[in-house]
């Protein structure tokens, strides 16, 4: 599959529900989970899609595309339930092939109309009763178990909405942490949060059994922050690379990373130097485009598209190519989103 194809499928999605597919929630969401072409590949779900998965290819326009398609079966765990009775599949959720990933508290101060991020549904799966609101650390121990055993889960993603508190959730990440790494000690661990305004929290989510972390920005660009962000836009950039930097120094180069969206009006070039600082810095820029998710702000209000598909493989390639030459690649990365590049070219293009 050439790289212009992987993002056209990454923008314009598949018709057809593949075995592992996900709905609204803070990752990715209305998205089918496959193998193709021996990557991983989050593909949004979308009825007006060209290509079509039809179980065991995808086709477009009723033709061949040479793609060779693997499907993820339906994982064994989610049939498991908690003590008291929730079933395993509401408390984490496989990723692509291979990855267990959790939202450990459902519910964001930052979901306010004026608040919220336009793009984000972290809400929305549990308004629709798919998730629960907060997951219990012996919960989330018996499951990664379970996938571990069952499944073959080689690695964990845990995210969470923004607390109140200074830690801005990051302290239940790390009794997460700790509750999981007992259990399955030889599971890598990624945890993704705001920067804490106590940076010493981030050396507790290393001590709680952390592998790497992920504080996500999506942008830097302020005027852009403000508009699709304005709940984390009050939190300054200068916060986030001072949390960059001691994640760095605390968990190791390139086992930090950030989000990047293509795709919410940022200049190109200057989200590609604003890449290249973050590679200096040791910190991974995950570029991914950026997708409308139904029910969130920017589908259901702004009626916000895709971006322009030439863009989206010109910042990827020149974000790949100065991490090339950083010798920074996701797959050296212990746990995570880059670790399985699922829901970005970057893997296709050397990054």
């Amino acid at each position: 599959m050439s790289v212009s194809t992987r993002v056209d499928l990454a923008l314009l999605g598949i018709r057809g529900d593949p075995p592992v597919s996900r709905g609204a929630g803070a990752g990715p969401s209305a998205d089918g989970h496959l193998v193709v072409d021996g990557l991983h590949a989050a593909i949004p779900r979308n009825p007006l899609s060209p290509y079509v998965f039809d179980g065991d290819r995808i086709l477009m326009d009723g033709s061949e595309t040479g793609m060779t398609v693997q499907t993820i079966a339906r994982p064994r765990f989610y049939d498991g339930h908690t003590a008291d009775g929730v079933a395993y599949e509401k408390i984490a959720r496989l990723h692509g092939r291979d990855v267990l990933a959790t939202t450990v508290v459902q519910t964001c101060v930052r979901y306010a109309p004026d608040q919220r991020c336009r793009f984000c549904t972290i809400e929305e799966s549990l308004r629709a009763g798919s998730t629960v609101a907060v997951k219990r650390p012996s919960d989330l121990a018996d499951v990664a178990r379970a996938a571990v055993d069952l499944d073959g889960v080689t690695q964990m993603v845990m995210t969470t909405g923004t607390s109140n508190g200074r830690d801005r959730g990051a302290v239940h990440l790390a009794r997460c942490v700790r509750a999981v790494r007992a259990a399955v000690p030889e599971l890598p661990i990624q945890v993704q949060c705001e920067p804490p305004a106590d940076l010493a929290v981030i050396t507790e989510l290393r001590d709680a059994g952390a592998d790497a972390i992920g504080i996500h920005v999506e942008s830097l660009d302020d005027d852009v922050r403000r508009r699709w962000m304005p709940g984390k836009a009050t939190v300054p950039l200068a916060e986030y690379r001072a949390a960059w930097a001691e994640a760095v120094r605390v968990f190791g180069h390139n086992q930090v990373s950030t989000y990047l969206i293509v795709g919410l009006g940022e200049d190109p070039d200057e989200m590609v130097a604003g890449a290249g600082e973050l590679i200096d810095m040791g910190v991974y820029p995950f570029v991914v485009p950026y997708r409308p998710h139904p029910g969130s702000l920017a589908v259901e209000i702004d009626r916000a598209g895709p971006p322009d598909a030439a863009v989206y493989e010109k910042v990827a390639r020149a974000v790949a190519d100065g991490l090339v030459v950083a010798g920074m690649a996701g797959a050296d990365q212990r746990a995570g989103c880059a670790a399985c590049g699922a829901c970005s070219v970057l893997p296709a293009v050397g990054g």
